[in-house]
């Protein structure tokens, strides 16, 4: 049926099928007789092991969806592979998707295909109009394109930080729709940045008839940022989305998922990859979600919902504690984000201290962010980078809520990062009353007692 079992298959079944799949391709037949320059010869056992011997890859040098006619398995690897994970999908939220297919890059350089894929289709546009969002891959993949970048920035709404509609139409307007390639806009990012405002980004599009791609990074696995793509689509115009495959599914880095609801753009996208392609992503993702199926898939999806809500409660008490505040960023359904202010005011150096502090104490994935840190990327500047805006009010962290996180992660996090908190405010105090001392006249008594 090309859709994700119900329940999943356990490791032996998996490995039975793959075998099966493999036998399929001709490097893998027994009386094989090669002569060309790419005959699926591997030199080492354990690299073809690793590979479960699918070695052709998917795809033909016009198209990565092509069929290979020497390697039926792994054609067959990776239609399923994309059905399955179209079947995920609209599971996950966006039921109206036509099309995607799994490309072995990460987000950034799939963003890139889809640039380079509009390029054809308006032969004028120089520019991309880009809500910011102070993350590197999403920019670069503009500037890889030979795009010009047009940054939108986000306006201040009580700690959030949303979109700014008015400067978006007023862009266009001013630059000309023919002069515009597309609209690139954002689902998931972290606090206080929230999702864009993806219905009324899509409207625009569509009454300018100027195209519109969604980095989807790992909103996958948020039904509020499926939501959005949905909605942006049945309101008005959004032409690609494009999500990772190791944040929303756990398997290692290097793929992602290309989805539309247009199937023919769809299928332009990946007949502008050229040449073949390796199959490990889709292999390591159709594994997955084979052991997974669809129940073991939304369990993973309902755990990472409840522990958004665990993290967000705790993290305020312990804000709370330290006379800080977990900021309010409702529209964000991962990110959560907790103001440093007291820490930026005692000193300069401590906010960046306390990341440091973190990481050697094994929390990984926290951000510390400091007020007006400045940084050039592709010669473009960013004042306040890390922090979606020019002078975002405050110095904050960041923590997350991702598919697969655990209440024991949550729970050991609060505990350090409470200690090193404690350790700053105890810092503090002595400095202060070491000052004091220093400052006072006081009578010799006095500085006695």
């Amino acid at each position: 049926k090309g859709k994700c079992p119900e329940d999943g298959w356990d490791e032996s079944t998996i490995e039975l099928f793959l075998h099966e799949l493999a036998i399929m391709d001709s490097n893998n037949f027994l009386g094989n007789c090669g002569v060309g320059e790419r005959e699926g010869r591997v030199v080492s056992g354990l690299v073809a092991r690793r590979h479960y011997r699918l070695i052709h890859g998917i795809g033909r040098s016009g198209d990565i969806s092509a069929v290979q006619p020497k390697a039926a398995g792994s054609s067959l690897l990776n239609k399923l592979t994309n059905s399955v994970v179209l079947d995920v999908i609209k599971l996950a939220g966006v039921r109206t998707v036509t099309s995607c297919f799994v490309v072995p890059m990460a987000t950034g350089m799939s963003l890139t295909l889809c640039f380079l894929t509009l390029r054809h289709k308006r032969p004028k546009a120089k520019y991309i109009i880009w809500p910011r969002i102070d993350q590197k891959s999403c920019f670069k993949s503009m500037i890889t394109a030979g795009f010009e970048p047009v940054v939108i920035e986000n306006v201040l709404e009580g700690d959030e930080l949303r979109t700014d509609l008015e400067a978006v139409e007023t862009k266009i307007k001013a630059l000309g729709a023919e002069n515009i390639l597309c609209v690139h806009s954002t689902t998931s990012c972290f606090a206080p940045r929230v999702p864009d405002r993806l219905e009324e980004l899509a409207v625009i599009c569509a009454n300018y008839d100027i195209p519109h791609i969604v980095n989807n990074a790992y909103g996958l696995q948020s039904s509020k940022c499926m939501h959005l793509i949905q909605q942006g689509a049945r309101v008005g115009r959004i032409d690609a989305f494009v999500q990772s495959l190791d944040k929303n599914f756990m398997v290692p880095v290097g793929g992602a998922i290309i989805a539309g609801f247009n199937e023919s753009f769809i299928q332009e996208i990946s007949k502008m990859y050229p040449g073949r392609a390796s199959a490990s992503p889709s292999l390591d993702v159709l594994i997955t979600l084979l052991s997974l199926g669809t129940s073991g898939y939304k369990k993973l999806l309902k755990e990472r919902k409840e522990m958004f809500s665990y993290l967000s409660c705790e993290l305020k008490k312990l804000a709370d504690n330290h006379n800080e505040r977990l900021l309010d960023t409702p529209h964000n359904p991962i990110s959560l984000a907790m103001s440093l202010k007291n820490l930026d005011e005692t000193n300069d150096a401590a906010v960046t201290q306390l990341g440091s502090m973190l990481f050697t104490r094994q929390v990984s994935g926290a951000r510390v962010v400091p007020c007006g840190s400045v940084q050039t990327v592709n010669n473009y500047t960013f004042k306040g980078f890390m922090s979606h805006a020019n002078d975002y009010p405050c110095a904050y962290l960041n923590a997350a809520s991702a598919i697969g996180i655990k209440k024991q992660d949550v729970d050991v996090f609060l505990k350090r990062l409470d200690k090193c908190l404690k350790t700053f405010r105890k810092e503090a105090k002595q400095e202060k009353c070491i000052n004091g001392i220093s400052d006072s006249n006081a009578a010799p008594e006095q500085l006695e007692d």
